[in-house]
């Protein structure tokens, strides 16, 4: 028989308690990540001779267009997890998934705001038990059809009121239709999803405290994913001359992807995209509300974003299914109303 001592005793009792904090893992990766992306926005600002001076303009213009929403999106996030609690959308939301993805969908529009702070607002949802495919609806809508963006697009379009909804309408059946697609095909192992907040359900844990940690999290976790996808965004801007662009001006179905396409790289902002593309006059109206339906739901940054959030395996199938979707409901939307 093995005798143990009293010591003993309490060490191995205490033993299980004793587990490494779960946001770790995201600051050992985000911080590194994020001063390495601090480094090369700092480096390229030493560059001043043709190319690298155009690539680091376009840098650090995507950059600073975009780090406001993020924070937004990660105030937003932190907020959620802290103060809401899960009980608010499991009364809001129906249980039926299926039914939750249009709901999802249509609350996009209450959330003025970018791409950039659609992907750690979805996250929080998913902690706090909204399910994945009703998150990922929101996802997509909420910077594709918010007031901000609607306001922006009529305003590019003057007198256009039939790309305002167009835009709308596409845009809709994208995100509800990609939520529905989760929910007969999406498998659990596709998606990385994010861990639980580390003091959730805990008798007398300190909102504030909780909100400063999980702002903390998502900023130093999706930052630097931001500058890795606004670097591609700006190196095709400097590598691909716009006379490449131009030999399709004439062929309206060849623009479509063409513009598609160019909304992946481009990264526009969600808020400015409809004046770019109300600059295409080359192409056709139906090419141009592609360019807007796409842009909000997959580009360079959104893609590093999502990688960074849910895994790479994810990002990949969620954004060439996004991009087909959008695709055709551009073309089927844009051929009725336009």
């Amino acid at each position: 028989m093995v005798e143990t001592s009293p010591s003993s005793v309490r060490h191995l009792a205490a033993a299980p308690a004793v587990t490494p904090p779960r946001r770790r893992p995201a600051l050992l990766v985000g911080v590194p990540l994020v001063a390495a992306s601090a480094a090369v926005v700092a480096l390229a600002a030493t560059w001043d001779t043709g190319g690298p001076r155009a690539w680091r303009t376009l840098l650090v213009a995507i950059v600073v267009q975009g780090v406001p929403f993020l924070v937004l999106g990660t105030v937003v996030s932190a907020a959620i997890a802290a103060f809401v609690p899960a009980a608010v959308f499991t009364r809001v939301l129906p249980r039926n998934p299926a039914l939750a993805v249009p709901v999802a969908g249509m609350a996009g529009a209450v959330l003025p705001g970018c791409e950039c702070a659609s992907v750690p607002v979805a996250g929080s949802l998913m902690k706090r038990g909204v399910a994945p495919a009703a998150a990922l609806a929101f996802l997509l809508s909420a910077p594709a059809v918010n007031p901000v963006v609607l306001a922006a697009t009529a305003i590019a379009f003057p007198g256009r009121p039939g790309m305002v909804l167009a835009r709308l309408v596409a845009s809709l059946v994208t995100a509800v239709v990609m939520g529905w697609l989760w929910v007969a095909f999406g498998r659990p192992e596709w998606l990385r999803l994010p861990k639980a907040p580390d003091h959730h359900g805990i008798t007398g844990r300190n909102p504030l405290d909780e909100f400063r940690r999980s702002l903390q999290h998502d900023f130093l976790h999706a930052g630097g994913f931001l500058v890795v996808g606004a670097a591609a965004a700006a190196a095709f801007n400097v590598l691909v001359p716009p006379s490449i662009l131009e030999t399709f001006d004439d062929s309206p179905w060849l623009g479509i992807p063409v513009l598609a396409g160019l909304a992946v790289v481009l990264a526009v902002c969600s808020e400015a995209d409809a004046f770019v593309a109300a600059s295409l006059t080359g192409f056709s109206p139906t090419a141009r509300l592609a360019f807007m339906v796409v842009g909000p739901m997959v580009d360079l940054k959104l893609i590093a974003l999502q990688s960074g959030a849910f895994g790479r395996g994810f990002a990949a199938r969620f954004s060439s299914a996004t991009f087909a979707v959008a695709l055709v409901a551009s073309i089927v939307i844009g051929g009725v109303l336009l």
